[in-house]
Formats: structure tokens, C-alpha cells, sequence
């Protein structure tokens, strides 16, 4: 008691808990314990089979791997833990989960063979060669299974996080749209509280969610948030809060256990170009962008030189069947079409002829009927597709000479959509950044609706791919198209 203040009562808050962390954060364990005690019967299996083997060194060693396999387990589960890997921010969306596994591990059996090497264990090399990979792949299998599940749960509106959007109402309504849009991330908007705006501003008619105060003052948005039931408190720009106000509001929901999120007004800016730096006591934030010269352009351009001659040489009995059926529907094989490449220079894309051979001609009579996002010309059933045509662009076929574009350099195997000079010449200002790296076979445009995105949405998936260009960032797109080729979702 100080003053007549109970200060062990004053900072007893009650966590508000989320019924669905437990069962999620037991299923983790379960995974994990699971893919551990499979890898290890098995690289013990394949090292020594069903008999024990003693653990040699340099001295005599009683151990065995019947009482050290246990052991690197609970050792391995522990590390999983400590990378911060089960930590529900993760789950559902992104690919932070699956690096810091593959990191915690790495780092795991990195550390066992430097504690060979420093004492006279000697452990066997097939159980590590075996046991790594192994480890890994099911580790990934077992999440990407469970990740499966959460988002089935997210989907029909469980297992999700309430976020109060407390900000004003350009800037909440903004957030409100990018929160929605990645449900599956688990954070789903509940309400909105409007510290920078006057009392009585509304929200527009779209955004159906109550608005729970105008307040600047910590104890007045904290009791809002404990009488809806609210798990975090999202901060947009504008809420009108001064340094000093926020951090009373800090320390109240932290009491709380309630998670405090801030969302600055920058868009579209991948995870690993933000660095934060703590300067008395306010963290600046760092935005870099990732530059396509150097050692990353050479990286880039090496595999795609290996990909597309790999993918040219493997692939040549399904080119050459595919060629002569296209010949044997009458015309030409290949299609030649002027695109625009990096830095605006034109270059011809090759691909195999879908369409008749008079389909430039046509288009022109068909424009009225043009199911295209603007700009682009699409129509689901187009009237200039060859018999053959169909089923090549069901499945992209028609596109794969264009391995040879990126093997002579016209083209990368990720980047954004080779644009028609008519496209270009219709481009406002922020477009043009799009053709700042070489376009791609595929990209963000590909894995993500293809002809059904609008053309907002295309050159916003293009910047954005420009501004967060990385070589895992290509290696994941590569791995979506494989799933949207075979989706066949907005192919046509």
C-alpha cells in the first residue's frame, strides 16, 4: 500500500484469453515431438537397424544411441522452441515459421557437430547426414499440414485474434481492408475506436463495425477493449495520440496481456527490408530497398541460365510433341509477339501459337467483348483458340518456349508480366517502375489470379515484387505457379 493505493491490485490484470491458443499451441508440440521421434528411429535405423550401437571416442564412452537419440530429441525440441518458431504470430501466413524452423535446426546440428569436434564424442555420420534432412522435410510437412488446418479454421471465422483499429478514418478504414484481406494471418478487425477523430465521426457503410470511443485516455480505450472482448489493439497513422498518451496505453494493455500492434502508413514492403533501430527510447524504423545489380543480379541470372537450359534440355520430348501437334492444327509452330522489356527495351517473346493465325485481326471486331481488367484484353472463351490452343493454356504449355527468352537474357524465370508496347504507352507514373527488372515467365501476377485480377491489382503485385525482390522470394513463386499451373484458376 502506497498512498492509499494498492499497487499489487492495480497491476493484477486478468490475461484475456483466446480459447483456441491452447489447443493450437498442444498441436505444435504434438507436430514437432511427432517428426522428431520419426526422424530419429529412422536415422538410427538406416545407421545401425534394429540392434544398438555404442557412441565411439577417442576414450572408452559408455553412451549408446538408445540413451543419446532421447536425448538430441528433447534437445532439438527445446531449440525449436527457443527460435521463437511456435509463437502463434507465425502460423497461418508468411514464411517466417518455416525459415526459423529450418534455421533452429540447422543451428542444432551445426552445434552437435562442434561439440563432436571440440570433445571425444565421435557421433556416426549417417545419423547426421540422415537425420538433418529428414528432420527438416517433416518438420516443414507436419506445419505446413497444421497450417492447412488453422487456415480451414480461419476461413469459417475460428481460431481468429479481435482487433480494435484504433487510428482515425482514412487510415482506419485502410487497415480494416489489409487486415480482412489476410484473414489467414488470424488477426480479424472487431471494432474501431476513433481517438483522432471528433466525437460522432462515422465510418463508411463498407466497414460494418461498431465504433467504440473517441477517447484519448488510456483507462477510457482499455475499458473498451475489456468489455468487447478484444486480444489486440491495432494503431494506425492518425490516431491523434500524443508520444506520452501511447505509452500510458502501452504499459495498460501490456498489464492486460493485450497485444499492441502498430501499423505505419508505408504499403507493400516485405519483412526483411525493415530494420529497427532503438534511439532514446523511440524505435526509427529502417525501410531499404533490395537493388537488382551486383552479386544479386549475377545470382539471379545465373540460375536462371541453369534453370532455363536445364528446363529446355529436360523438357524437349513435350516441346517436340507439342510442336508438331501446333503444326499439325495448320500455320506456324511458335507465336512471336514484340513485349517490353527491362528498361523499356522491346524484344520478341516467343510462345507456342494458341490461336489462328489471323487472331491480331480479330481482336479488333471482339474488343466490345473484352473480359480484361482495362487495359489487358481477355475473354474467357475466346474465339480465336485453336482446338490444341485450349488445352496448352489450361496447363501454361504454351508458354514454356519462353525458357528460351531467359536463357539468352530477354527474360527472368520470376519477375513482372512482359507488358505489350500498347500496355506502355498507357502507363501512369508509378508503372513504369515495373520494368526496372526483367519480366518473368511467372510471378506475384501468376500465383495470384492470374487474367482475374484487375489491373490495379496486377501492377500492384509487380511494384511490389520490384520493391521486395529477393532469391527465396523467387524460389516461393516458383513453388505457388507449380500449384496455380494446376489449378488452372483464372487461366485462359
Amino acid at each position: 500500500m502506497l498512498d492509499g493505493i494498492d499497487l499489487e491490485e492495480r497491476w493484477s490484470g486478468t490475461r484475456i484469453r483466446k480459447s483456441w491458443h491452447p489447443k493450437i499451441v498442444a498441436a505444435l508440440y504434438a507436430v514437432d515431438a511427432l517428426a522428431i521421434l520419426i526422424t530419429l528411429v529412422v536415422a538410427h535405423f538406416v545407421s545401425f537397424g534394429l540392434r544398438d550401437a555404442p557412441v565411439l571416442g577417442r576414450s572408452e564412452t559408455d553412451w549408446n544411441y538408445f540413451m543419446v537419440g532421447p536425448v538430441i530429441g528433447i534437445l532439438w525440441f527445446i531449440a525449436l522452441h527457443i527460435s521463437d518458431s511456435r509463437n502463434v504470430r507465425h502460423l497461418g501466413q508468411g514464411n517466417d515459421e518455416y525459415r526459423l524452423v529450418t534455421k533452429a535446426t540447422t543451428y542444432f546440428f551445426c552445434l552437435i557437430v562442434i561439440f563432436s569436434y571440440l570433445t571425444t564424442v565421435d557421433f556416426a555420420r549417417s545419423y547426421i547426414i540422415v537425420a538433418y534432412p529428414i528432420g527438416i522435410l517433416l518438420l516443414l510437412i507436419g506445419r505446413w499440414c497444421l497450417r492447412r488446418v488453422l487456415v480451414a479454421f480461419r476461413d469459417r471465422g475460428r481460431a481468429l485474434t479481435r482487433v480494435m483499429i484504433l487510428s482515425d478514418v482514412s487510415s482506419g478504414e485502410h487497415l480494416y481492408t489489409t487486415l480482412k484481406a489476410g484473414q489467414q494471418s488470424g488477426l480479424s478487425p472487431a471494432a474501431f475506436y476513433l481517438s483522432g477523430e471528433a466525437q460522432g465521426t462515422t465510418i463508411s457503410e463498407d466497414h460494418d463495425l461498431p465504433i467504440l470511443g473517441y477517447s484519448h485516455d488510456a483507462e477510457d480505450i482499455l475499458a473498451a477493449v475489456r468489455q468487447n472482448n478484444i486480444h489486440a489493439v491495432a494503431l494506425g497513422s492518425g490516431h491523434g495520440l500524443t508520444p506520452q498518451e501511447l505509452r500510458r496505453l502501452g504499459w495498460e494493455l501490456a498489464a492486460w496481456h493485450i497485444s499492441l500492434i502498430l501499423a505505419p502508413a508505408t504499403t507493400d514492403i516485405a519483412g526483411p527490408r525493415i530494420k529497427t533501430q532503438p534511439l532514446n527510447g523511440v524505435p526509427l524504423i529502417h525501410v531499404s530497398t533490395p537493388r537488382l545489380e551486383g552479386f544479386p543480379a549475377f545470382l539471379k541470372r545465373t540460375l536462371d541460365i541453369v534453370a532455363s537450359g536445364l528446363g529446355l534440355i529436360v523438357l524437349s520430348p513435350l516441346l517436340v510433341v507439342v510442336a508438331l501437334m501446333v503444326k499439325k492444327d495448320g500455320g506456324p509452330i511458335f507465336f512471336f509477339q514484340e513485349r517490353v522489356g527491362y528498361r523499356g527495351r522491346p524484344f520478341h517473346m516467343i510462345k507456342f501459337r494458341s490461336m489462328v493465325t489471323n487472331a491480331e485481326e480479330l481482336k479488333k471486331e471482339l474488343m466490345s467483348q473484352n473480359e480484361g481488367n482495362g487495359i489487358l484484353f481477355k475473354m474467357a472463351d475466346d474465339p480465336r483458340i485453336t482446338k490444341i490452343g485450349k488445352f496448352i493454356r489450361k496447363y501454361s504449355i504454351d508458354e514454356l518456349p519462353q525458357l528460351w527468352n531467359v536463357f539468352v537474357g530477354d527474360m527472368s524465370l520470376v519477375g513482372p508480366r512482359p507488358p505489350l508496347p500498347s500496355e506502355v504507352a498507357q502507363y501512369e507514373e508509378d508503372a513504369y517502375r515495373r520494368l526496372l527488372v526483367k519480366p518473368g515467365i511467372t510471378g506475384l501476377w501468376q500465383v495470384s489470379g492470374r487474367s482475374n485480377l484487375s489491373w490495379e491489382e496486377s501492377i500492384r503485385l509487380d511494384l511490389y515484387y520490384v520493391d521486395n525482390w529477393s532469391v527465396i522470394g523467387d524460389f516461393v513463386i516458383l513453388f505457388r505457379t507449380v500449384r496455380a499451373v494446376f489449378a488452372k484458376d483464372g487461366a485462359y
